[in-house]
C-alpha cells in the first residue's frame, strides 16, 4: 500500500508559499498548540492581543487553504491536553501515513514532536522554512573559525552573502553602520505629523476570534478593544506598503527616539505578521529594494532597516540555535528579585515604565529601544531574577517567541550569560532617556539615577575591567559621600516598596 501524506501547520507557519503545500497533499491540519496558546505545565499568561492573532490568522489561513482545494481540519487548543501528542496519535491510527512539517523554530516543540514521533513510531519529514534567510549551514559558515559571536562582523557577512547595499566589496556610502544617525530626538514640530497605521476591515473570522478569546482566556493580560494586526497575506502585505510608503523615508533618523504616548512612530511594526509567517523576510527585502528607487529613501533609513532584518533578526535566532541553552541557564549577576505586580498593571511609579507598558497592555507591542534601554535596561537596575523577566517579556509581547527572546533578554537586555554575544551590559541613568524622549525630569529620574548609580558601585570591580565602564567606576568611586547616600537611599527605598 503507498503512502499518504499530511501537513501539519503550526501557528507561525502560515505561509503563502508553504513548502509543504505541493502535489500530492491534499489534507492539511492547523493545530493551536500549547505553546502559542498556553498550557498547564508553563501557565503562560499570553497577551490577549496575541491569542487573537494566532487564532483569527489560523482561522483565516485555514478558510484560504480550503479555497484551494485543500482538505483542512482545525485542532482547538485545550489547557489540559498536549494536542499534538493527541493528533499524532490519532494519526498513528491511520496507517502508512507520512506526516509533514516545517522547522519549528523553538527548541522546546521540535524536542516535543521529536519525542512524540519516535515512541510512536511515525515518520516525519521536516522541511527548510522561509521564515528566516539564513538556513544553519549559512550561519555555521559564519561561525567557522570565530571564537565567539559578533553581531557587526556578523551583519557585513549578510550584506556581502546578500549582496546587499553594496559597491563592490565595500559598504554603499563607505559605512557598515549608519547607527550614529539613528538617534535623533523627534523635534516638537513633527509631533502633529507623526503617521498613523492602517485600519483593517474586521472579517467575521476576526470578529469571532475576539470572541473565542474573551471567552477561553477572559483573565489574561491585555486588552482586544482595538483590533491592530494583519490576519491575512493581503493585510500583511498592505501593512509592508503602508510602512514603506510613509514611515520609511524618516525611520532612520527616529528609530531610536522615543516619545511619551505614542507606540508606533516610524516604525514598521512588522514583526507581529513576520514571526508567524504572513510574510517573510525575503518578501520584505525585494518590497523594500524596489520602494528605496522609487522614493529615493535615505541611506541611514535603508542601512537601518535592513540591519533589523538581515542583521538582527538573523544573529538572534543564529544564536539562540548554537548558545540558547547556554544563555538561559546562566544567571551571571545573579539577579534574584520577582517582577511585583506594578511591573503587569502599569503602577511602578516610573513615569518612562508606566507610560510603555500602558501601551503595551493595549497593543502588545513596543519598539526595540523601549524594549532594550526602557523595560531591559530598567529591569535591570532593579536586580529582577532573568527567568522573571523573560516570561514577562513572552507574555506582554505580540511577537515574542523563544527563539527571539531568549537572546534578546538572557544576552542582550540582562547580560545574565555573562557576555556570550555582547560586550557589556545594556542600561542608562535617566540622562539617556530624557535625551532620547520628551519625559521631563521630575521624581523618576533620582529614582533611576539612584538605582544606576548603585549598580555601578555594587559592581565596580567587576566593570572595571570592561573599557567601556571603567570611566563610570572612575565617577562612581570619587562621588561626593552625600551624593552617593542620597543615591544610594532613593534607589533602596524604591527597591523596598515593590
Amino acid at each position: 500500500m503507498s503512502q499518504s501524506s499530511v501537513l501539519v501547520i503550526f501557528p507561525n507557519q502560515l505561509f503563502k508559499n508553504h513548502p509543504g503545500i505541493k502535489s500530492g497533499i491534499k489534507k492539511i491540519i492547523l493545530i493551536e498548540d500549547s505553546l502559542f496558546f498556553g498550557d498547564f505545565t508553563y501557565q503562560n499568561n499570553f497577551h490577549k492581543q496575541k491569542l487573537w492573532l494566532h487564532r483569527a490568522s489560523m482561522k483565516n489561513y485555514a478558510s484560504w487553504l480550503e479555497n484551494k482545494g485543500f482538505e483542512v481540519s482545525y485542532e482547538e487548543h485545550s489547557i489540559n491536553t498536549d494536542v499534538l501528542l493527541k493528533l499524532l496519535k490519532r494519526l498513528k491510527s491511520e496507517k502508512n501515513l507520512n506526516i509533514i512539517t516545517c522547522e519549528t523554530h523553538d527548541y522546546e516543540l521540535n524536542q516535543r514532536l521529536n519525542n512524540h514521533v519516535r515512541q510512536l513510531s511515525l515518520e516525519l519529514d521536516v522541511l527548510p522554512s522561509p521564515m528566516f534567510l539564513n538556513c544553519n549551514e549559512e550561519n555555521s559558515k559564519y561561525r567557522d573559525g570565530k571564537k565567539r559571536w559578533f553581531m557587526a562582523d556578523f551583519y557585513k557577512f549578510q550584506r556581502k552573502r546578500l549582496n546587499l547595499l553594496m559597491d563592490g566589496d565595500q559598504p554603499l556610502g563607505g559605512k557598515w553602520s549608519y547607527d550614529e544617525d539613528n538617534r535623533k530626538k523627534i523635534p516638537k514640530d513633527l509631533f502633529s505629523e507623526i503617521p498613523k497605521l492602517s485600519k483593517f476591515r474586521r472579517n467575521l473570522i476576526e470578529q469571532d476570534a475576539v470572541e473565542y478569546v474573551n471567552k477561553k482566556f477572559s483573565s489574561n493580560l491585555g486588552k482586544i478593544d482595538d483590533l491592530i494586526y494583519p490576519t491575512t497575506h493581503a493585510a500583511a502585505k498592505k501593512w509592508l506598503d503602508d510602512f514603506l510608503n510613509n514611515r520609511f523615508s524618516l525611520f532612520g533618523d527616529y528609530e531610536d527616539a522615543i516619545l511619551k504616548g505614542e507606540n508606533w512612530l516610524w516604525h514598521s511594526v512588522l514583526t507581529p505578521v513576520l514571526n508567524i509567517g504572513l510574510i517573510t523576510p525575503h518578501q520584505i527585502i525585494e518590497a523594500a529594494k524596489k520602494k528605496v528607487h522609487e522614493n529615493n529613501v535615505p541611506l541611514n533609513s535603508v542601512e537601518g532597516f535592513f540591519r533589523q532584518i538581515i542583521g538582527w533578526r538573523e544573529f538572534m535566532r543564529a544564536t539562540y540555535i548554537d548558545l540558547g541553552g547556554k544563555m538561559r541557564t546562566t544567571n551571571y549577576w545573579n539577579h534574584k528579585r520577582k517582577i511585583p505586580k506594578s511591573f503587569y498593571t502599569a503602577t511602578t511609579g516610573i513615569d518612562p515604565i508606566d507610560d510603555v507598558i500602558e501601551r503595551i497592555l493595549k497593543t502588545g507591542y513596543c519598539h526595540h529601544i523601549e524594549r532594550l534601554m526602557i523595560l531591559g535596561g530598567f529591569m535591570f537596575l532593579c536586580e529582577f531574577d532573568p527567568d522573571e523577566i523573560y516570561l514577562w517579556f513572552m507574555e506582554m509581547f505580540v511577537d515574542s517567541y523563544d527563539w527571539v527572546m531568549v537572546p534578546n533578554v538572557y544576552a542582550m537586555s540582562q547580560n545574565a550569560d555573562g557576555g556570550l554575544i555582547t560586550t557589556k551590559p545594556y542600561f542608562s541613568g535617566s540622562s539617556y532617556v530624557k535625551k532620547m524622549s520628551n519625559f521631563k525630569s521630575d521624581e523618576w529620574c533620582q529614582i533611576w539615577d539612584g538605582l544606576y548609580w548603585r549598580w555601578i558601585l555594587n559592581h565596580c570591580e567587576q566593570l572595571s575591567k570592561n573599557p567601556r565602564w571603567s570611566m563610570m567606576c572612575s565617577m562612581a568611586m570619587k562621588m561626593k559621600d552625600d551624593k552617593k547616600k542620597s543615591h544610594l537611599e532613593n534607589a533602596e527605598k524604591f527597591l523596598s516598596t515593590i
